[in-house]
């Protein structure tokens, strides 16, 4: 029970925030058309990604990363770029345990780096998170102004992680990690389905063709089905939560700093995809709030789920460690970058 608690604690926060804001509206939140689109959007991405990871193609791609000189900064890098198109828990998923496996030193630094580097990099694309999606589709973004946003962002953290990966001097030589060979019809198929999830997400292609991605996995691949429900089902929950606030707390937040400081605040403390979800109905500034659950996705574990992935690999991993230290180390150097976020913001909204 404990385990579980731990392990979804955000499913299980937004399943009693919805049932207790529920009962005192006295009625069960409306959902709308909108919000399943979102749901159905985020599960198809779900399945084309856990596809290509089940393909070998991902981890193929992240083993060539070893060879050769320059391992913090491939390693870094990867996680930054690979964050924007599989999103950052993904990446990690990937990554984190490559990085585990080799023989260098100075892998606390690696791996809090490259939990950075997701939240830097994933930030820049509508599908580099759960929560960027949510936004650009509940706000009916265009591409070119969601980047235009948030690029200023994005730029500045790749020259952070380059700079803090150049700085990181490892010792020792990396294995030949073995892994499994890539399918290519698996990895070709898949690969397609994440084009077409990717174009409808962009307003390409119409909404239903979701159904492309969902009957694949139904009727031919059963196992890119196992992803993570949990989070689907508390995306319902947060979106049902979110309602029932509006309706007890009738407020509107317009203010750009105001939006910015309060939901990267609550980030710190819910996930900045809770965050995300909350504060949309209660703002149509969407700028700021783009910015501040991205910058709240730095500092705390809790500020982004990318965080949790990344701690809780690494100290599975290095039991002869001490945790303190290295949270110590997780949290000092996530909040460096999470003043360097809400300082460029600030200074972006004087110009």
């Amino acid at each position: 029970m404990i385990s579980f608690l731990l392990k979804e604690w955000l499913l299980i926060f937004s399943a009693v925030g919805f049932l207790l804001t529920s009962a005192f509206n006295r009625h069960f939140p409306g959902y709308s058309i909108q919000e399943i689109e979102i749901l159905f959007l985020l599960y198809a991405l779900f399945i084309s990604i856990k596809g290509l990871q089940q393909s070998g193609i991902i981890t193929g791609i992240s083993r060539s990363l070893e060879k050769g000189g320059f391992i913090p900064l491939k390693l870094i890098l990867a996680a930054f770029f690979f964050s924007m198109l599989v999103t950052n828990d993904v990446a990690l998923i990937i990554l984190v345990p490559l990085t585990l496996e080799l023989s260098i030193d100075r892998k606390d630094l690696l791996i809090i780096g490259e939990a950075l580097a997701v939240n830097g990099g994933s930030a820049l694309t509508p599908f580099g998170n759960p929560q960027n999606l949510f936004i650009y589709w509940f706000y009916h973004l265009d591409f070119s102004s969601f980047i235009a946003s948030i690029w200023p962002f994005t730029c500045v953290f790749l020259i952070i992680m380059t700079a803090l990966s150049l700085a990181v001097r490892v010792k020792g030589s990396p294995d030949q990690i073995s892994g499994q060979a890539i399918n290519k019809k698996h990895a070709v198929i898949h690969s397609l389905l994440l084009s077409i999830t990717l174009l409808i997400v962009l307003h390409v292609l119409p909404t239903f063709m979701v159904l492309i991605i969902i009957g694949y996995g139904l009727f031919f691949d059963r196992q890119a089905l196992r992803v993570d429900y949990a989070l689907l089902i508390s995306f319902f929950f947060f979106f049902g939560l979110a309602d029932n606030l509006k309706t007890m707390l009738a407020m509107e937040i317009q203010h750009s700093r105001h939006i910015f400081i309060l939901s990267a605040l609550a980030s710190q403390v819910i996930s900045n995809v809770p965050a995300a979800l909350l504060f949309a109905r209660f703002t149509s500034n969407w700028h700021a709030l783009l910015w501040g659950t991205s910058v709240g996705g730095f500092g705390s574990l809790f500020g982004s789920l990318a965080n949790l992935i990344a701690y809780k690999l690494y100290l599975n991993h290095e039991t002869s460690v001490k945790p303190g230290l290295f949270t110590i180390k997780f949290l000092f150097i996530g909040y460096i970058a999470f003043f360097i976020g809400a300082g460029l913001f600030f200074v972006l909204q004087k110009t």
